[in-house]
């Protein structure tokens, strides 16, 4: 079968939605998140620094180290994460970046987004274009059939009745929705393909499936707790489009779809 060569796809300009995410936001907070935990660690060591003197003379130094070791962790993070970001390639510890990224960062973020007046979801926008840019750099390539097409539910057209959730092969193909390109997508490049309702279902599936790669079609919502839940797996992340709101006959950019699929398949 002859394969269309891979496509270079620069997150966040691809990714279909109404407000291209901005990586700086995620990486602002963070930063800012970094420097109030340097805050912390200083205080801590001062607070105890006259007690622990009439303990020990070494005490003090000794905790200093430690908490020197703590905040030379975070800002070695930190900047690794941006010159991953700069140079769009993996940088010493990827995968751990993107750990660290998912697991600590983005909820220290959030809470620093909040405190300046940022919305979850630009916070969301910006942590899952961060995300794609660290998949991105580690050039990631699967077999076709351990890439899954994750899809939500919500794609389908409301007015339809033909039940896709748990086997997408019975949509017929009527094409008022994108459900009968998508899986023909999938079927061209051999990858797996599933509709989910939610985070429980999408879990099942991964767990069922056992992917290397998702390409995962949501809001930023249910992108971010994906991505998070899924860790270490690797997810790319498109953002659906909602001309009718939430939840709601959304629609998604082909185009990207078969750009990921071609990007991460050996």
């Amino acid at each position: 079968m002859n394969m269309p060569e891979p496509i270079e796809i620069k997150a966040p300009n691809d990714l279909p939605n109404s407000q291209s995410p901005k990586k700086g936001t995620f990486i602002l907070l963070s930063l800012l998140a970094c420097f109030g935990l340097v805050v912390l660690a200083f205080l801590l060591w001062l607070i105890p620094y006259i007690g622990l003197a009439n303990i020990h003379p070494s005490l003090p130094l000794i905790l200093a180290v430690v908490f020197g070791c703590f905040v030379l962790f975070w800002l070695g993070g930190a900047l690794t994460l941006f010159l991953t970001v700069i140079r769009g390639k993996n940088f010493f510890f990827n995968r751990r970046i993107r750990g660290v990224v998912i697991r600590v960062l983005f909820p220290f973020a959030v809470g620093v987004g909040k405190c300046l007046g940022f919305s979850k979801d630009e916070v969301r926008r910006s942590f899952i274009a961060i995300n794609n840019e660290l998949v991105l750099s580690e050039a990631k390539k699967v077999e076709p059939k351990r890439l899954l097409l994750l899809l939500p539910h919500c794609l389908q057209n409301h007015e339809c009745d033909i039940r896709i959730i748990g086997n997408v092969e019975n949509c017929k193909a009527c094409g008022r929705c994108k459900i009968k390109d998508l899986v023909a997508l999938a079927e061209k490049y051999h990858v797996q393909i599933s509709v989910a309702t939610g985070g429980t279902l999408a879990r099942k599936i991964v767990v069922d499936k056992k992917p290397e790669v998702i390409i995962g079609v949501a809001c930023e919502r249910d992108l971010t707790s994906g991505i998070q839940d899924t860790y270490p797996i690797t997810v790319f992340g498109i953002f659906n489009k909602r001309p009718f709101g939430p939840c709601y006959d959304t629609d998604v950019d082909l185009d990207l779809v078969e750009k990921g699929i071609i990007t991460f398949i050996d």
